[in-house]
């Protein structure tokens, strides 16, 4: 077999096969890295639209308990009511700046009846128990407050509750476990409450960062490993039409110019020693 008729065997059909293969998985991992890129643009859009835009009526943001759209997230909502206190939780397993804590959600009974689950913010875990050493009492009586919009969490399966201590802010099974009619499209992140509390308050949420990740930059290192594969092969067929063809005349003139050329890119002896004697003097 002469020439690059080997190319045609069943060996090298199965290697262009797995080129091709790799390659496509490359295309697909490159194209998931540009979809999670678009999905942190947009997340930053989300931010610079709505975080310092001006509050908003509740009901006007969400005319109905189950009402949100994704670009109203972090939008600030006003809403007045008077918080249950006596149903009060709190979502464990949530780290904030490497140390582990609690997310306070106090439901706010609004004038129609209907409650919207408003999240007052963090708090650090106890040194002594699995709960926050203390958690600032919300005010009593009729509040007013001013909350970022977020949608629910999902379930998480396996995991259970017990006492006041949720593992997710999934606000149709706080419905059901609370046994009230609260929103259920999404919840509140505390902005501020009207009056404000006597004491200390949880952590508020900080505004999220504006980067969008390295998304861009694997991307194209994965359609450059595509592209590798195939020079690969091309490197690899050159490689046995040159074992192949061995015996062909021009080709072997071909090896004798490559070899001629390597000679002169190499250095000789007297560069070696002149080298060696640059270093040690």
């Amino acid at each position: 077999m002469t020439g690059w008729s080997f190319l045609l065997s069943k060996r090298w059909a199965g290697y262009l096969a797995l080129t091709i293969v790799f390659a496509i998985v490359c295309v697909f991992l490159g194209n998931w890295q540009l979809s999670r890129r678009a999905d942190a643009q947009a997340e930053i859009h989300r931010v610079d639209t709505n975080w310092e835009a001006q509050p908003v009526p509740l009901a006007e943001a969400l005319p109905t308990l189950d009402a949100f759209d994704e670009s109203q997230k972090w939008l600030p909502v006003v809403a007045e009511g008077s918080y249950i206190r006596e149903d009060e939780l709190l979502v464990r397993t949530r780290p904030r700046d490497g140390m582990p804590g609690f997310e306070v959600l106090t439901p706010l009974q609004l004038a129609d009846g209907s409650v919207f689950i408003v999240d007052r913010g963090w708090l650090p875990t106890g040194s002594k128990q699995d709960a926050p050493d203390v958690v600032p009492v919300a005010p009593d009586g009729p509040v007013t407050v001013v909350a970022r919009l977020k949608a629910g969490e999902p379930s998480l399966a396996g995991r259970s509750s017990s006492g006041n201590q949720i593992s997710t802010i999934q606000l149709h099974e706080i419905s059901e476990r609370l046994g009230i009619d609260n929103y259920t499209g999404a919840y509140g992140l505390m902005l501020s409450e009207t009056p404000a509390p006597a004491g200390e308050r949880p952590l508020a949420v900080v505004k999220p960062p504006r980067d969008e990740g390295p998304h861009l930059s694997y991307a194209f290192q994965w359609y450059v490993f595509a592209l590798m594969a195939f020079i690969g092969l091309g490197w690899a067929a050159r490689q046995e039409f040159r074992t192949v063809n061995i015996d062909d005349p021009e080709e072997r003139k071909r090896a004798a110019e490559r070899k001629r050329k390597q000679q002169l890119k190499a250095p000789s002896d007297s560069d070696v020693e002149d080298g060696i004697l640059d270093n040690a003097r």
